[in-house]
């Protein structure tokens, strides 16, 4: 299936705008300061009384607010359409806050299979110590979500999945759980808010792993949510302040550099990958390429481009680990979305966690190859994998 190169190129140039939209700073720089303080002082009595009882804008300490911090949260939520966002020190720390800023004992969840792997791993550990359940569905099949969504407080989404990229209907789903009274929450770091803004959609909260394609040079862990002013300030009210996983001004500043670029790497990783991606699928020792490019899923609609992760399965005659272990550009590694090529060889990951492993559980083969696809040159790349794959030829 092929996709429209001219919409890709649409939600390029118009996020070019936003993330090069500076604000005056004093003596105007050409990149804005870094904030590196830990406190903020008044100038009088008056304006200190005024600002701890939420009446002035002033700053008051940096676990709380810091200005570099709220330059990067601006530019965010003018990516996504959002009326306010806010940092966080890592992906999981605003994937946590978010949903404990939703959830109370009692309430239930309902939650796609194949999500990220400490998401999981964070529902099936600590939040049924909370009181709180977790139903998963498989997120292809929205009669099944619907039909589980009755009595739920959230609607957990990612779309599309982690390991084997499954696609879900956001406009259809977000307007059934607002039929149920569900408040619905997506992770988009794979798709970034140039190639998908659910909240246009209808979904309410949106969640990132910054240290992916925002950051996008493997420098910086710090994550964001995006939303509603009314979603966004329970989230400053009731688990941000507390839980102190604050986005810090140093990381701050990288992810506005990121930001900067995005829109320029974001167009090579996508055309990479998809060279290699087609490669890969007319192989002879490839089962399956796990990319959306190829679905025919209703929620492949929401996409305007793609970006340069994804999964593909090897056949019995490949010995998955010699073929790891052979590849040169291509490095081992967790995460995604910086220069760097990476593999994530399933068969690897399944140790971590015995018992409660989300690939296990939900069926990823053990065969599976999770690939992302780096700045570095295309050609060079492939012939990577293919002297991989001659190297890992069972005897």
């Amino acid at each position: 299936m092929m996709y429209d190169p001219a919409l890709a190129s649409a939600a390029i140039a118009e996020a070019s705008l936003i993330v090069c939209d500076d604000q005056d700073h004093a003596n105007n720089p050409v990149v804005g300061p870094i904030y590196q303080s830990s406190l903020f002082t008044f100038d009088s009595f008056d304006q200190m009384q005024e600002t701890f009882a939420g009446k002035g804008n002033a700053y008051i300490y940096s676990r709380g607010n810091n200005p570099t911090a709220h330059d990067f949260e601006r530019r965010i939520a003018a990516l996504e359409g959002a009326e306010m966002a806010r940092g966080f020190a890592s992906g999981m720390a605003a994937i946590s806050a978010t949903v404990l800023s939703i959830v109370e004992a009692g309430d239930r969840i309902v939650a796609v299979r194949h999500l990220y792997g400490d998401a999981y791993r964070f529902f099936e550990k600590l939040l049924p110590r909370l009181g709180v359940k977790v139903d998963y569905v498989d997120g292809t099949d929205a009669e099944a979500i619907e039909a589980a969504l009755p009595g739920a407080k959230l609607l957990y989404l990612e779309s599309p999945t982690s390991m084997v990229f499954e696609l879900q209907e956001l406009p259809r789903l977000a307007k059934a759980a607002k039929a149920y009274g569900a408040i619905t929450m997506i992770d988009n770091s794979w798709a970034t808010p140039i190639f998908q803004k659910p909240i246009s959609h209808g979904i309410d909260l949106v969640v990132h792993s910054a240290s992916k394609y925002i950051g996008g040079h493997s420098d910086t862990v710090a994550g964001v949510v995006a939303g509603s002013a009314k979603l966004v300030s329970r989230i400053n009210e009731l688990t941000h302040p507390f839980m102190g996983a604050k986005l810090a001004p140093v990381e701050a500043f990288l992810l506005t550099r990121g930001l900067r670029t995005l829109p320029l790497r974001i167009r090579r990783h996508m055309d990479s990958a998809l060279l290699i991606a087609n490669r890969l699928k007319q192989h002879d020792r490839v089962l399956k390429v796990h990319h959306p490019v190829y679905s025919n899923h209703p929620g492949r609609g929401t996409l305007s481009g793609f970006t340069g992760l994804f999964t593909f399965e090897v056949d019995e005659r490949v010995d998955v680990k010699r073929f790891s272990n052979a590849l040169r550009f291509f490095r081992m590694g967790v995460s995604w979305g910086g220069h760097e090529s990476l593999v994530v060889p399933v068969a690897a990951s399944l140790a971590q966690t015995p018992g409660i492993n989300s690939f296990e559980r939900f069926g990823v083969s053990p065969r599976a190859i999770r690939i992302h696809v780096g700045l570095e040159d295309a050609e060079i790349l492939w012939s990577d994998l293919e002297q991989a794959f001659q190297d890992s030829l069972k005897p």
